[in-house]
C-alpha cells in the first residue's frame, strides 16, 4: 500500500493519510507539496512520510490529487526544526508548514517562477561623476558605492522606474539577469578590513576556532565595532564556499546593513528578506538560498526559516530586540530557532548586542554559550557623558526641559547633531476636556486614542480605529479641548519653531510608512552639517550616525514602574541603546535623561556604572524571585466580547491539584484589559524547568482541543512570552 502522511494548514494538532497514485509513487518524497482533497476543499499539504499502513480503513482514505515538487521544498533540516517549532511553541504542524513557505508557494507555484533582475553601472557610468537631477545623482552614487542590485531592491531602497529608466536610457547603468551559483569557485574578494583592536582579535579568533556547533556572546558595548567582528569571520565561511544567514531586528537596518556588506565582499551574491519585499522577491531570495546561489541573506526573524544548501554559519544582530519574537499565529523567537537551527546543522552561532538579555546573558554566565566583550569603543577612547535632567519643578516646552535648550544650541553652533528620543509617536497621547475632564477614549478599547495634529485624527494605536477629533466636548459641549502629553509630532512642531533655520528629521512609523521613505531619511542623516533628529525606538537600533553628538531622552519615567517584571531590563536596554547612537566620530558624546527621579537606582546604575553592571544585578533580582530564566513561563491569552465566556474559560483550565513543580497565577485581566470590543484576561503558567513546563502544555492542549467552552473564545498559548500585555 502506498499511503503518505500528510501535513495541511488546519487549526487541529493532528496529520492525514492519503493514498499515493501509482504514476507517481516513486516520484514522491518527504518535505513536497501535494494538493489534496480536504473538507470538500482543495488544500496544498506537505508531505511528511510514506508509510505502508494507516490507522484508518483503506477504502476511507482519499488519493493525493496532484505532486507539486520535483524535489522537496522542505529540506530534511528545515522539517526536523519546524516540527520542533511546531512542539515547543504548541501550535498546529500544518499551520507552522505553511508560515514557513514564501506565500507564492503556498498557492501552488512552481519554486522557480521567478528570476533576478540585476541593475549595473555601464563603464560610462563608472567615469561618470555627476549627473544634473538630484534622484539620478543619488542613483548613480548608490551604484558606485554598492555595486549591483537586484532591481526589486532598489525600487524598495526609494528609488522610482523613471530614474532608473533614465540612467539606462543615458548608458549609464545596464540591467542583466544572473543566476551564478559558482560564485565560490572564485576567489573571494575583500575590501578595506579595518584593523582590529585586541578586544575584537580575541573575538574573532576564538570564533574561527570553532568546531561545529558552538554559540558565541558578543557583548559590546555600543561602537565598539561588533560588525567589524562579523565581517572577518564571515570571510573565512565564504572563503570555504559556505553561505551565512545573518539576522537583523528591523527592515530599516537591511538595507544600510547589506550596503556594508557588499562593500566588504564586492564580487559575493548578498539578499534580502524583508516584509517590505513582495511575493515575487521573497521567493526569489528562498529560491537562491536553496539553490546555493546566494553566498549571505540578511534579513528579519522569518529568514530563519529559509533554505540553505552549505550553511555555514550564524549571526544574530541585536539579539535582546524584542522584533525576533513573532506575536500572533506560531509565537516562535528567531534567536532561539537560530540556536536549535545551528546545533542540527553542527555550526557556530553568534549573538551580538551591547544590552544582552538576561536569558542570553545567564547562559553564557554558566558556560553554556561563550561570552566574549568589547568594552572598547572602536572610534572613541572615552565613554559618553551622561546627565541625570531633574524634571521636578522645572519648566517645559513640548516635553523638553528648558534647562536641555542651551545644550542643543550649543551642539547645532558647532554643526553637530542632535537626537531627541520619545517613544511616542503622534502629537499627544489624548484630547482632554478642561472643564470636565473628558478624555478622548477609544471606543472599542479600554485605553485613549492618540491625537495626530498633522492627520486631524485621532487614531487608536490598538485596534486602528479612526475618528475626527470634536470641536466640542462630547459631555459638556465645552470648546475648551487641548492635547494632554506629548508626542514625536509635537515635539517636531516646537523644534522647528525653536530652531527655523535647522534641517529637522522626525522618523517613527507615520513618517516612514512610504517605501523608501526611511532610506531616503537616513541618507539626509548622513548629510554633514547641524541637524535634528527626533523619532522613536526606530532610530534606536543599530544606526550609525557619525555626527550625532547629543542625545535628549524624554519621559525615561514610563518604564521605571510597571505590571512587568521585564519592564526595567526593557527600560535599561533602550537608553543604553539610544545613548549609544551619540560619540561615534572620535569624542565622546553626551546624553542627557529627563526624569522626575533622578536618584532611581535603574539610573544611578546605568549612568554610574554600565548595562553589564545592571544587568549582573537584574539576575540576582530574578534568582531570588524565581523569574525566568531562574524558571520557565507560558501565558494562556484568551478573550471574547462577552467577558464572563473568557472567565469561564480560563477558570475550567485551574485544576484542583496541580502537579508538581507546576504555579498558575489568574485568570487576571490583561494590562489593556479591552482591544477591538473584545475583553481579554490571561493565565500564567510558571514551571521549575523546561520539560515540566511543556508536559504541562502537552496536557492542557489536548483538553483545549476537545473543550466546548474553547469554540467561544480566542485563545492561544504563548511560551516565552517577552511581554505581559
Amino acid at each position: 500500500m502506498n499511503i503518505v502522511e500528510v501535513a495541511i494548514k488546519v487549526p487541529l494538532n493532528r496529520t492525514f493519510d492519503y493514498l499515493v497514485p501509482d504514476e507517481v509513487k516513486n516520484r514522491i518524497a518527504p518535505g513536497m507539496r501535494v494538493e489534496v482533497n480536504f473538507a470538500n476543499q482543495k488544500k496544498i499539504g506537505i508531505v511528511l512520510a510514506q508509510k505502508d499502513h494507516s490507522e484508518f480503513a483503506i477504502d476511507k482514505l482519499k488519493p493525493i490529487n496532484n505532486l507539486l515538487d520535483t524535489t522537496p521544498v522542505f529540506q530534511p533540516q528545515i522539517l526536523n526544526l519546524l516540527k520542533f517549532a511546531s512542539q515547543y511553541y504548541c501550535f498546529p504542524l500544518g499551520e507552522t508548514l505553511q508560515l514557513a513557505l514564501p506565500s507564492l508557494l503556498r498557492k501552488g507555484q512552481s519554486p522557480d517562477k521567478t528570476s533576478v533582475t540585476y541593475l549595473d553601472l555601464t563603464p560610462e557610468g563608472l567615469n561618470t561623476d555627476s549627473l544634473r537631477g538630484t534622484k539620478q545623482q543619488a542613483l548613480l552614487n548608490h551604484l558606485k558605492e554598492s555595486g549591483k542590485t537586484p532591481l526589486t531592491e532598489m525600487k524598495a531602497l526609494g528609488f522610482a522606474s523613471p530614474t532608473i529608466k533614465s540612467l539606462l536610457t543615458a548608458n549609464i547603468a545596464h540591467e542583466f539577469i544572473e543566476y551564478d551559483n559558482q560564485w565560490q569557485q572564485h576567489p573571494l574578494e575583500i575590501n578595506n578590513p579595518l584593523t582590529l583592536n585586541s578586544e575584537q582579535a580575541v573575538a574573532c579568533a576564538a570564533i574561527k576556532q570553532a568546531q561545529g556547533y558552538q554559540t558565541f556572546l558578543i557583548e559590546g558595548v555600543t561602537g565598539s565595532g561588533k560588525t567589524e567582528v562579523y565581517l572577518q569571520v564571515l570571510a573565512d565561511i565564504l572563503a570555504a564556499g559556505k553561505q551565512a544567514l545573518v539576522l537583523v531586528p528591523e527592515i530599516g537596518l537591511t538595507p544600510q546593513t547589506v550596503n556594508r556588506f557588499r562593500r566588504r565582499f564586492p564580487n559575493t551574491p548578498i539578499m534580502l528578506w524583508h516584509s517590505a519585499l513582495n511575493d515575487s522577491e521573497r521567493l526569489q531570495t528562498w529560491r537562491y538560498c536553496e539553490q546555493g546561489s546566494c553566498a549571505i541573506v540578511i534579513g528579519t526573524r522569518s529568514v530563519i526559516f529559509t533554505p540553505f544548501q552549505h550553511l555555514g554559519m550564524i549571526i544574530v544582530d541585536e539579539e535582546h530586540d524584542s522584533s525576533f519574537k513573532q506575536q500572533d499565529s506560531l509565537r516562535y523567537h528567531a534567536r532561539d530557532l537560530a540556536a536549535f537551527r545551528a546545533h542540527q546543522a553542527n555550526i557556530p552561532l553568534v549573538l551580538g548586542t551591547a544590552t544582552p538579555a538576561l536569558e542570553t546573558l545567564h547562559k553564557a554566565l554558566t558556560k553554556k554559550y561563550q561570552l566574549l566583550s568589547l568594552n572598547q569603543r572602536a572610534q572613541t577612547s572615552t565613554d559618553n557623558h551622561y546627565q541625570l535632567i531633574d524634571m521636578r519643578g522645572q519648566k517645559e516646552q513640548a516635553g523638553i526641559a528648558n534647562s536641555c535648550l542651551p545644550v542643543i544650541e550649543q551642539h547645532l553652533a558647532k554643526q553637530k547633531q542632535v537626537m531627541i528620543f520619545l517613544n511616542r509617536r503622534g502629537f499627544s497621547p489624548t484630547l482632554i476636556c478642561h472643564e470636565c475632564s473628558w478624555v478622548s477614549n477609544c471606543n472599542r478599547c479600554s485605553t485613549s486614542a492618540t491625537y495626530h495634529k498633522n492627520s486631524r485624527a485621532l487614531i487608536c494605536h490598538h485596534c486602528g480605529e479612526h475618528a475626527s477629533p470634536p470641536m466640542q466636548c462630547p459631555d459638556c459641549g465645552s470648546t475648551q479641548i487641548f492635547p494632554a502629553g506629548k508626542g514625536t509630532e509635537q515635539v517636531e512642531e516646537f523644534l522647528a519653531q525653536t530652531f527655523p533655520d535647522i534641517p529637522l528629521n522626525r522618523i517613527d512609523r507615520d513618517t516612514t510608512r512610504k517605501k523608501g521613505s526611511l532610506e531616503s531619511a537616513l541618507n539626509d542623516i548622513n548629510t554633514p552639517g547641524a541637524r535634528l533628529l527626533i523619532g522613536t525606538q526606530m532610530l534606536a537600533k543599530g544606526h550609525h550616525f557619525p555626527d550625532v553628538s547629543l542625545v535628549v531622552i524624554l519621559d525615561v519615567d514610563s518604564g521605571l514602574y510597571s505590571y512587568d517584571f521585564r519592564a526595567t531590563e526593557h527600560l535599561a536596554q533602550l537608553i543604553t541603546q539610544v545613548s549609544g547612537r551619540a560619540g561615534r566620530s572620535g569624542e565622546p558624546g553626551t546624553v542627557l535623561l529627563q526624569t522626575h527621579f533622578p536618584d532611581h537606582p535603574l539610573l544611578q546604575d546605568l549612568i554610574n556604572n554600565g548595562y553589564q553592571d545592571f544587568a549582573r544585578f537584574a539576575l540576582t533580582e530574578r534568582e531570588i524571585t524565581t523569574f525566568p530564566p531562574y524558571s520557565q513561563l507560558a501565558l494562556i491569552r484568551a478573550q471574547a466580547h462577552n467577558s464572563q465566556h473568557v472567565l469561564a474559560f480560563l477558570h475550567d483550565l485551574v485544576p484542583e491539584q496541580l502537579p508538581p513543580g507546576i504555579e498558575l497565577l489568574g485568570p487576571l485581566p490583561a494590562p489593556l484589559e479591552k482591544i477591538a470590543g473584545q475583553y481579554r484576561y490571561q493565565l500564567h503558567i510558571q514551571a521549575t524547568n523546561r520539560a515540566t513546563l511543556h508536559n504541562y502544555l502537552q496536557q492542557l492542549s489536548a483538553y483545549l482541543n476537545k473543550s466546548k467552552l474553547a469554540a467561544k473564545v480566542r485563545w492561544h498559548i504563548d511560551v516565552d512570552p517577552i511581554d505581559l500585555n
